[in-house]
């Protein structure tokens, strides 16, 4: 895996295939955390009036508590929303971004724990300066937090529709007969898998044969290991059909019944 100084990331697989995502630089990433600190900062002011019984307490112990109460809101708030939204919070949505793992994995909760919980220290002394310098001079424009977790934070790609007819070439899709277990694997892979799938299909012709039958065989496991077919319906698959059958599965136009 390497990083280029076109502000991108390049994920590189053994079969020497690579995948490029646009990184988010300090300023994106600055709107976000403003539109997410602006929706809790309304939350908060909504909430606290609960936990007025703190005043009962001395001055200082009300206002330690006061700090706590906002601060496990605020950043547990935020790895909530990242964990349930796969590496997204509500400015991120609203502004294409996306938190990943650096080396192109599946991100762990873990991470974003980690990378929020170090945000403190990224603000110090004041207003971002820790977090913010160490931003600027990192080619992947990683925060401390960043660092730590082995995460960075992409742009979504916005593309136009894949061709999949052309891809698939005409070829029968056997899922087609299982729509219910299509939506259980629409729904449990991710749009980062969803690219990959579709990129080794696209770019077939420039992929070596070789490298080619494994980067299928790693993708078919991947996916038969999420939803079960039955039979009938993989039965004489080989692993790049079986592929293909999936990236049909999920950018196939849906009608609405």
């Amino acid at each position: 895996m390497s990083v280029s100084r076109s502000a991108t990331l390049n994920i590189g697989t053994p079969e020497g295939v690579v995948f490029t995502l646009p990184l988010a630089g300090p300023v994106t990433r600055s709107v976000a955390y403003t539109i997410d600190m602006l929706i809790m900062s309304i939350v908060l002011q909504l909430i606290m009036p609960l936990f007025g019984v703190t005043r009962l307490l001395s001055a200082d112990l009300s206002m330690g508590l006061m700090i706590l109460i906002q601060f496990a809101f605020v950043e547990g708030s935020r790895m909530v929303l990242e964990i349930l939204w796969r590496g997204q919070t509500i400015g991120k949505r609203m502004l294409g971004l996306r938190v990943v793992d650096e080396r192109g994995l599946k991100l762990k909760p873990s991470q974003l724990v980690v990378r929020n919980l170090l945000r403190f220290v990224d603000v110090l002394p004041l207003f971002y300066a820790v977090g913010g310098m160490v931003s600027l001079l990192n080619s992947r424009a990683q925060r401390l937090g960043d660092l730590a977790a082995g995460t960075v934070v992409v742009r979504n790609i916005k593309s136009a529709p894949p061709d999949v007819a052309g891809i698939l070439e005409g070829k029968y899709n056997s899922f087609k007969s299982y729509p219910h277990l299509e939506a259980r694997l629409r729904q449990s892979i991710t749009p980062e898998e969803a690219q990959i799938a579709l990129q080794a299909l696209v770019r077939r012709e420039d992929i070596e044969q070789e490298a080619r039958v494994k980067i299928y065989e790693e993708l078919a496991a991947r996916f038969r290991s999420k939803v079960k077919f039955p039979d009938e319906a993989v039965f004489s698959l080989s692993d790049e059909q079986y592929v293909r059958n999936v990236v049909e599965t999920l950018f196939r136009k849906r009608t609405k019944a």
